[in-house]
């Protein structure tokens, strides 16, 4: 059977920077079917989900709704959810944790603060704190957006889950159904596509130690598409796997072509040069869709260290 990953996958089309943006993320436990647009078509009340989109509109902030791998008939309303927010933005790096009976105190959150990488108010409003536990490892299994997504995802999810995986989760959407199964992996905020579950592990060791795998990366969702490419090229060029290291100071361009500034925590700077062409041949960007398209793919067409003088001067 040919799918939207299938064809991807077949075409070996570039990963680096397709993930989703968001300096951070709120995730609501929601168990239960999910629609396409989960927020509003799922068993949450439809006035909430329209209420948190409305309130996280331009906050950096991105919602999703997420659920415990398995089966998803109505259960009935969970007397307590869990509750996670994460900053992705190196230096200010954070995920805390919380429970809410009544979904409808999210609504008590200013997301503006939240999304500048404030937690304060989500640590007052719900009574939370920092994560004690493992990373989280998020998998996009929302089948209503993409049948890939249930497909891959749902069986990676379970899979994660019944190896002892304790941050597993899945999650409603990450974008890329091509690239499936898609993990979004918090608290650094990196996204992986066609993830398997050995090298998911491997990835979620690496986080526990404070380093990133490059191999089948997306990008970190703090950064729009360019500087998620122009990031990953800088770490693959200079060999450098700290989480935290490295810095999208400064995006210059449009589409087309960019210059992008990526800042070492060491002081090194460089300039990379990303450039946007269109994926061929034509092919389904989603299972979903009627017609073939050419997704923009990230191309890194050079790296350049630069020098102090320069590096202070930009």
């Amino acid at each position: 059977m040919s799918t939207c990953s299938t064809v991807s996958h077949d075409l070996d089309e570039p990963v680096s920077g397709t993930a989703a943006t968001a300096r951070t993320w709120l995730l609501l436990e929601q168990p239960g079917p999910w629609g396409a647009k989960a927020l509003t078509a799922s068993h949450l009340d439809p006035a909430l989900g329209h209420a948190l989109e409305a309130a996280a509109k331009d906050t950096g902030v991105r919602i999703a709704l997420i659920r415990r791998p398995g089966r998803h008939a109505d259960s009935g309303t969970p007397t307590t959810r869990q509750v996670y927010a994460a900053h992705t933005v190196p230096g200010n790096v954070w995920l805390h944790s919380a429970t809410t009976r009544d979904p409808r105190d999210l609504l008590g959150l200013d997301l503006a603060a939240l999304g500048s990488g404030d937690h304060s108010g989500f640590d007052a409003v719900l009574g939370g704190g920092p994560h004690t536990g493992d990373p989280l490892a998020l998998v996009c299994t929302n089948g209503k957006r993409d049948r890939c997504c249930a497909l891959l995802g749902r069986p990676l999810a379970a899979e994660l889950a019944a190896s002892g995986v304790e941050g597993a989760w899945e999650v409603t959407h990450l974008g890329g159904h091509r690239f499936s199964p898609t993990l979004l992996v918090l608290p650094y905020g990196y996204a992986y596509g066609r993830a398997e579950t050995h090298a998911v592990k491997e990835v979620l060791h690496s986080v526990q130690e404070g380093r990133i795998m490059v191999e089948g990366c997306r990008g970190n969702s703090a950064w729009e598409r360019p500087g998620q490419a122009a990031e990953l090229a800088v770490r693959t060029a200079v060999r450098e796997y700290a989480a935290e290291a490295l810095t999208v100071v400064r995006t210059d361009g449009a589409a087309p072509h960019w210059e992008v500034t990526v800042a070492h925590t060491d002081g090194r700077r460089w300039r990379v040069l990303v450039a946007q062409t269109a994926s061929l041949p034509p092919r389904p960007e989603s299972c979903g869709a009627s017609v073939l398209g050419s997704p923009a793919r990230m191309d890194v067409v050079g790296v350049r260290e630069l020098r102090t003088s320069t590096a202070l001067a930009s």
